[in-house]
């Protein structure tokens, strides 16, 4: 039986870039059983090319890929506003905490690591998918603040009239913080909000998407404010 949600779309359409073909079909079939329309690719050049011209929903992307590495292609991706907002898992045997923070550094919406159980990366996927959709409520949320602009139902986020690429773990943070100014949010709090699966890894990570969300938003970036030893909030009352 297939099992996705009536809230994410039933042929969200997934790229599933890996170099190991037995891999790549085992990945595809479970996929395509649960509804998802599937493409693929083995290599980075490949990958790119696939994105561009037929815009998948969300790519599971290995790290160690012939010619392009997966590292390279996310950060191409998403520094592009035309395929900035296509979410990014990044799925790979590399374990160790700085190659798990180094891959969210560089734009990945997520992270798996190989081996994994198949419903583990199906539930990441579906986490994902229901955040990208928004809420009504959301659908008519626009926050303003001095020239900076977060619609959250376009995922989008102005600054001086300038449109700022970001994540989808960068803005649902930001649109957290800014959705209750002057509210302190602890890095487990901020963890529970943008990770729906329970993401297990330090929240420290949470420290690296500030860095840079905070790069990205420029001038902007005065408004979040770090409270030593607690967390974050976003500062209204800062006019330096």
């Amino acid at each position: 039986m297939k099992s996705t949600s009536k809230d994410i779309p039933p042929k969200a359409r997934i790229l599933c870039v890996e170099d190991d073909v037995s891999l790549q079909k085992s990945l595809s079939f479970i996929l395509w059983q649960e509804g998802y329309e599937v493409l693929c690719a083995q290599t980075g050049e490949e990958a790119l090319d696939l994105v561009r011209s037929k815009k998948p929903d969300l790519i599971l992307l290995d790290l160690m890929l012939p010619g392009i590495d997966g590292t390279k292609v996310c950060s191409v991706l998403k520094k592009d506003p035309s395929t900035s907002e296509i979410l990014v898992i990044m799925v790979t045997a590399k374990k160790r905490m700085e190659d798990i923070v180094a891959g969210l550094k560089d734009y990945a919406d997520d992270y798996v690591t190989k081996p994994f159980e198949p419903q583990v990366l199906l539930a990441r996927i579906q986490a994902l998918l229901r955040r990208r959709v928004p809420s009504a409520e959301d659908q008519r949320t626009t926050l303003e603040i001095d020239g900076l602009v977060i619609n959250r139902g376009a995922y989008e986020v102005l600054a001086g009239g300038r449109q700022i690429a970001l994540t989808k773990t960068e803005f649902e943070i930001l649109a957290l913080l800014a959705g209750k100014p002057n509210q302190v949010f602890t890095r487990s709090r901020i963890l529970d909000n943008v990770r729906e699966d329970g993401y297990p890894i330090t929240e420290r990570v949470v420290d690296y998407h500030l860095t840079g969300l905070r790069k990205k938003l420029g001038k902007a970036k005065k408004y979040i404010h770090t409270v030593r030893g607690v967390g974050y909030k976003f500062n209204v009352d800062e006019k330096s």
